[in-house]
């Protein structure tokens, strides 16, 4: 199902539509893409949506750097998997985006353009095999607090979308936290290795969640149309509170010397986020920016006569098919 536009009608028209609208969305019904929608939601959808999926498909560069070079057969087929996973994730995402009438290649131009964003995290190399463990579990990690209440989300597509990828998700943390564990049991060098990420992959994983609510341009709007059911701040404490014992369990120390239980709240207090290094990546000024958009407008270039051929041979088919039932 796809998007329908709205036809010309009267203020009066619109108003009823608004409140069925708003009416749907207070008892938590799904809007699915042939209902009428208000314009600003369609645009709010399409804007998190298309950067989710562009998360999935840049998140693959990163990972994909150290197939060849995992240190067994066991962990190569596992980060195999977990990257083929990841484009999955894209795939279910493009197309839920598609039904609010935007089609896959402006959504490419956007991403290969630099109009349309993604997660910050995807913007920082990947120096050691410690780094695919960290982002196993703490990038992963966050993803899973940012999206498990997606699939409560008010748009109907994104949200039954959401429910496999988290699935999936939930087993690439367990996956990396594995990764950080066997580390951290090794020899000195290994456990060295597995703190060094952990320093270099901490802060950016809190910036996942984005600016804190009073910087946010879009999380009360969210908040109001159910797209999102918590704010930046609550979640970005919720990880930490949930990451903090994993730690723990590990002999790894967060690289936060105001870290510290608070008994009064229930929650870890943390130290101040640099969120000038946030803006600057955001901005197209990280360490793997440039590195990033060209591995995926070269991609897009390169794999020009495999969509063609492709395309080509849909119509080979279509027209046998046609010749035969006529």
């Amino acid at each position: 199902m796809m998007y329908k536009k709205t036809q010309i009608m009267s203020t009066n028209e619109i108003k009823n539509l608004e409140e069925i609208f708003e009416a749907k969305i207070a008892r938590d019904e799904k809007i699915e893409p042939k209902d009428w929608m208000p314009e600003k939601y369609r645009k709010t959808h399409i804007r998190q949506i298309s950067q989710h999926a562009h998360s999935e498909i840049v998140g693959m560069l990163p990972e994909g750097n150290w197939i060849t070079r995992a240190p067994s057969l066991r962990r190569k087929v596992a980060l195999l998997a977990k990257v083929q996973d990841e484009a999955g994730h894209g795939l279910y995402l493009y197309s839920a985006c598609e039904t609010l009438g935007i089609s896959r290649e402006e959504l490419y131009e956007q991403l290969h353009s630099g109009k349309a964003k993604y997660s910050s995290i995807f913007n920082y190399p990947t120096l050691t095999w410690a780094d695919i463990g960290a982002i196993g579990w703490l990038v992963d990690g966050a993803a899973i607090i940012n999206q498990v209440p997606l699939c409560n989300t008010s748009f109907g597509p994104y949200a039954r979308a959401m429910v496999r990828v988290c699935k999936e998700e939930s087993f690439h943390q367990r996956q990396g936290y594995e990764i950080m564990m066997t580390l951290c049991n090794g020899t000195q060098e290994q456990k060295d290795m597995a703190q060094d990420a952990l320093n270099r992959w901490w802060w950016p994983s809190l910036m996942m969640f984005g600016p804190t609510d009073e910087e946010s341009t879009h999380t009360a709007q969210s908040m109001k149309w159910k797209l999102k059911r918590k704010t930046n701040d609550e979640l970005r404490q919720q990880f930490i509170d949930q990451t903090v014992p994993q730690a723990d369990i590990l002999g790894l120390k967060i690289p936060d010397d105001n870290l510290k239980y608070n008994n009064d709240t229930g929650h870890y207090d943390f130290g101040e986020i640099d969120w000038s290094e946030f803006w600057q990546v955001v901005k197209g000024h990280g360490k793997c920016n440039k590195e990033r958009l060209n591995a995926r407008k070269n991609a897009w270039e390169n794999g020009k006569w495999v969509r063609e051929a492709a395309m080509a041979y849909a119509d080979k088919q279509h027209q046998r098919k046609t010749k035969q039932t006529g």
